[in-house]
């Protein structure tokens, strides 16, 4: 029997550029009946400018927001990412909380440098975090929803079929994400971000990676394989003595890296590597490869080959969108069709709604998510440590 569709009311919290993509995204669940209520944001201005041309109510305050909703999107920086979505369990609303999902945002001072502050000490609050979130979730009736694209990206999905169907052993897995900077105003402060490319760049692929192997635990053996160990370097290349700036790349980093490399090992004595960095140009760079027992698979989320445009003369693209972060439109561009959909963007928020309306199981949860800061910022420390092997912690 064809179930009948539910309404979801929908809230959002932020007003930058995560919640337009996220606004994107809900206008194309079709599973569910979505009704976004508002917005709210810590700049009004800002708010006003994002509701008005959709016809959404901006809200003065979260607690308003979140009274009149089922769901809330939580696109706002990293460090008010506990905070909201503690408010949102505790009323009984779904959080959609965007990556990275906590962290540790420093001491409270106003100077405060991330470079020199002690690893352990953050990896310590950044659990604590991590801890508290779950802590609220386990006493509501709602459940995290961690908005990680790259989970249901259809190359890593396929490759979860796969997985699943040929009971695969993964023996290594890469992941890539870099690109010319963030778009978010607050990245490039430990006290927003709680962190540099590790966290802000290098939380899409290792929760990929993370959760494959998840995947392949519950297949062959009926429970996650989990990380064990990290050893990872981090590097501030634009800051460099004798970088030269050509304009091409976002410098403007107050004390965060620009660089990182992280070699994971998990509990079964298999590892994954990821590398994230500021310093790509020509594009997003989103690639995952996975080498198994059986197979061999190379996810490439970003750029692609599935279209490709030339344009003899930039003008004549100045108002056509090719691929983010591209950087120029003349010559020839990797150009996507449906960037959205090769990303993953709509599908997470579909399976999402539909959790939320009928109680569907989501691929990414809170568990992923608690790994992927737990493998992060006992990465952190390693650096600290020129690379030293590092305990991963459990929640």
């Amino acid at each position: 029997m064809k179930r009948q569709k539910k309404r979801v009311r929908a809230g959002i919290v932020g007003s930058r550029f995560a919640a337009k993509f996220h606004y994107q995204a809900i206008e194309r669940v079709f599973g569910t009946e979505p009704d976004v209520v508002g917005v709210a944001s810590r700049t009004r201005d800002s708010a006003e400018a994002f509701a008005k041309p959709l016809g959404l109510t901006v809200f003065d305050d979260l607690d308003s927001l979140l009274d009149q909703v089922d769901v809330v999107h939580v696109c706002t920086p990293p460090v008010t990412h506990e905070a909201v979505a503690v408010a949102a369990l505790s009323r009984g609303v779904w959080p959609i909380v965007e990556k990275p999902f906590t962290g540790f945002f420093g001491d409270g001072s106003d100077g405060f440098d991330g470079r020199g502050y002690p690893k352990q000490q953050a990896l310590d609050a950044a659990m604590g975090s991590v801890r508290r979130i779950l802590e609220a979730e386990a006493k509501s009736t709602a459940k995290v929803l961690y908005s990680e694209n790259w989970i249901y990206a259809p190359s890593v999905q396929k490759e979860r079929d796969i997985i699943e169907k040929t009971g695969a052993q993964i023996l290594w897995m890469h992941g890539e994400q870099g690109h010319s900077g963030s778009h978010s105003p607050a990245y490039g402060y430990w006290k927003f971000a709680g962190g540099g490319s590790m966290v802000g760049k290098g939380c899409h692929p290792l929760s990929a990676v993370l959760y494959l192997k998840r995947v392949e635990g519950r297949v062959r053996n009926g429970k996650p394989i989990r990380p064990a160990t990290i050893s990872a370097r981090i590097h501030e290349l634009t800051r460099l003595p004798g970088y030269q700036d050509a304009g091409h790349l976002r410098t403007d980093y107050h004390d965060i890296e620009d660089v990182a490399m992280l070699h994971v090992t998990f509990e079964d004595g298999t590892l994954a590597t990821v590398f994230a960095s500021e310093i790509i140009m020509g594009g997003i760079k989103n690639r995952l490869e996975v080498i198994a027992n059986n197979h061999r698979a190379v996810c490439n989320i970003n750029p692609n080959n599935s279209m490709q445009t030339y344009n003899p003369v930039e003008e004549v693209f100045k108002d056509v969108y090719l691929v983010e972060k591209l950087g120029t439109k003349q010559g020839w561009a990797p150009t996507a069709p449906d960037e959205d959909h090769l990303n993953g963007f709509p599908q997470e928020i579909e399976a999402f709604y539909r959790s939320v309306a009928y109680g569907d199981p989501v691929e990414s949860d809170s568990e992923l998510a608690a790994d992927t800061i737990a493998t992060v910022y006992a990465g952190y420390v390693s650096a600290e440590a020129a690379g030293a092997e590092t305990k991963i912690p459990r929640t």
